[in-house]
């Protein structure tokens, strides 16, 4: 996801959005509009916790023939998976690369991609939701 307010702005004025406010990017990255709306009709509640990703990864994966809607859901589950890590993991936090891609970085300063992850959970299933999850919380 390329955040176009960002834009290919030095790094310097990226970290200046971020810090002006860290809670209004942080609402805005956890939309997932297309993701909550397939988990909703499945019976499935996104309530930002790693409970709701076990649940995500249960889905039938319908999405998949659409390709339209497979990288938009891909995104959405990566900024979903993004939102509970920086809501429930210590010191983890949004930040951006110099080409505008929304990242997690942890408290250990790890870099983690999780649109990259988000899309090949939609397009394959694996790795699961989760697991990434209990991988980075663990980290």
């Amino acid at each position: 996801m390329n955040i176009p307010f960002l834009g290919h702005r030095h790094d310097k004025n990226r970290h200046a959005v971020l810090s002006a406010d860290p809670e209004g990017v942080a609402e805005l990255l956890s939309e997932c509009e297309l993701l909550r709306s397939h988990a909703s009709q499945e019976g499935v509640r996104l309530d930002d916790s790693a409970a709701s990703l076990e649940a995500l990864d249960q889905l039938v994966p319908r999405w998949r023939d659409d390709e339209e809607i497979l990288p938009r859901l891909g995104n959405d589950a990566g900024l979903y998976l993004g939102t509970v890590i920086v809501r429930t993991v210590s010191g983890a936090s949004w930040d951006f690369r110099s080409d505008g891609q929304p990242v997690v970085r942890l408290a250990s300063g790890r870099e983690f991609d999780v649109v990259a992850s988000g899309r090949a959970w939609a397009a394959s299933g694996v790795p699961e939701l989760s697991q990434l999850y209990a991988e980075v919380a663990e980290a």
